[in-house]
């Protein structure tokens, strides 16, 4: 299946109109995510790209407009275009957002490098549940079969009896960056059985959603595969788990994937601190 950028880019736009004031533009820098904005006309139409550099290069001068120290013209794509030609672009010239316009030139979307990110995590994902599905069928000599679709987070049972607070504001942060890599479930009967996905199932309900895209694993026996207690039903019973509800959020520790990326800089925090402790 072809994926186009209409799939990943953002609709949303932060931008900035051409008529606004240097000031303007940094006040908006200031309380956005973004290391610079695409600027565009009254009728909305692209015509360039103000970045931080240029912004500290006319600071001195809060009051000229945008429009008069961008240099015109950007890099730009289309919504057909395909996302690993639009990859290539980003890469070739360093780039972090590229602009999307429509047929006349104005301002559609926006696709980012953390966007090109996520649909090669989303386009790994049904190896996962393709791995689960060959698992499930030697271990219980039955046919499976997986599907995309939404599932109830309400219903869910889940498998882990414990996430980490740094990876649930991880989880939350990409959903709201529109990362919805879907979770692994088992559908045994009416239970819903989570096996991959803890964080982004609880980061999800706490921002309201009542549904979440997952790959859903079912049995082609399901009347033989109801009479079975599974691994993953012996773990949940184990740790008393009914519901997302049942699940400790430890906030005192690191997840073990946040533990070692940041090792250094709790090393050289430490470091820093122990010589301040020690100055005279």
């Amino acid at each position: 299946m072809t994926v186009r950028v209409r799939d990943y880019m953002v609709l949303s736009v932060e931008h900035m109109d051409s008529d606004a004031t240097v000031a303007q533009a940094i006040e908006a820098l200031t309380h956005s995510r973004h290391h610079g904005l695409p600027v565009t006309d009254p009728q909305g139409r692209l015509i360039g790209f103000v970045s931080t550099k240029e912004l500290l290069r006319n600071a001195a001068t809060p009051t000229r407009k945008v429009r008069d120290i961008i240099r015109t013209g950007t890099y730009t794509a289309t919504p057909d275009m395909e996302i690993d030609d639009v990859a290539r672009i980003m890469f070739r010239f360093g780039l972090r957002d590229l602009p999307i316009i429509d047929e006349t030139g104005k301002l559609c979307g926006i696709i980012s490098n953390l966007d090109i990110v996520r649909s090669h995590f989303e386009r790994a994902s049904p190896a996962k549940a393709d791995t689960l599905r060959k698992l499930l069928s030697e271990r219980y000599r039955l046919p499976f079969t997986y599907r995309r679709g939404l599932v109830p987070i309400a219903r869910l049972r889940p498998t882990q009896w414990k996430v980490y607070e740094d990876e649930l504001e991880g989880r939350r942060y990409e959903l709201e960056r529109g990362f919805a890599e879907p979770v692994l479930v088992v559908q045994k009967g009416s239970e819903w059985i989570l096996v991959d996905g803890h964080h982004r199932a609880l980061a999800a309900r706490e921002m309201g959603l009542q549904n979440l895209q997952a790959y859903v694993l079912s049995c082609e026996k399901p009347e033989e595969f109801a009479q079975i207690e599974t691994g993953l039903e012996r773990a949940a019973k184990e740790h008393h788990l009914e519901s997302l509800d049942d699940i400790e959020i430890d906030r005192a520790s690191h997840h073990p994937l946040i533990e070692i990326t940041t090792q250094l800089i709790r090393r050289v925090e430490s470091v820093e601190a122990r010589g301040t402790s020690e100055a005279p």
